[in-house]
């Protein structure tokens, strides 16, 4: 995919149960991994928006979905933006270690949607994302890499609000 259309950009949402505290020392090469991740995904091609806690670097303390599970939500320009990132950086190495520090999901973990230019998606927002992909399957309103739509698929599903307002 090249341009999105219809001024839309591709939001990712990706939860991950931890098998033990983030202090823990088991789970230290993950902490350690965070901030050069997060750097290079604030640096890469595409790159539009990421959660971050206030006055924080990262979204690892914030826990809307479970008191042992983190969020990863962000905004791309495009579908290959974000796959590049994805398995083409050093965030890849986070992913094939990622049964040292995170339970296997039995339900989808991971959900993409379109959103309007602009627009960042909140929290409430992208867990209904996935909560929608894991009770009916993918479509042009949640899907994943495996089962991608086009944002012309998904435009009837992009909502209508201005801009939101995060920092």
């Amino acid at each position: 995919m090249t341009e999105p259309a219809h001024g839309a950009h591709l939001a990712q949402l990706n939860v991950a149960t931890l098998l033990h505290p983030l202090d823990d020392p088991r789970i230290a090469p993950f902490v350690e991994m965070l901030d050069p991740v997060n750097s290079a995904a604030d640096g890469a091609p595409g790159f539009v928006w990421r959660l971050v806690e206030e006055g924080e670097g990262d979204a690892t303390g914030l826990r809307p979905a479970g008191e042992d599970v983190i969020v990863n939500l962000s905004v791309w320009e495009t579908r290959q933006a974000l796959w590049d990132f994805a398995y083409r950086s050093g965030h890849l190495e986070a992913m094939r270690r990622r049964r040292e520090w995170f339970e296997r999901h039995v339900e989808a973990h991971l959900v993409l949607w379109w959103v309007p230019a602009g627009h960042l998606p909140t929290v409430g927002e992208a867990l209904e994302r996935l909560s929608d992909l894991q009770a009916h399957g993918p479509s042009p309103r949640a899907f994943t890499f495996a089962s991608s739509y086009t944002a012309d698929e998904a435009a009837r599903h992009l909502p209508a609000a201005a801009p939101s307002a995060h920092p």
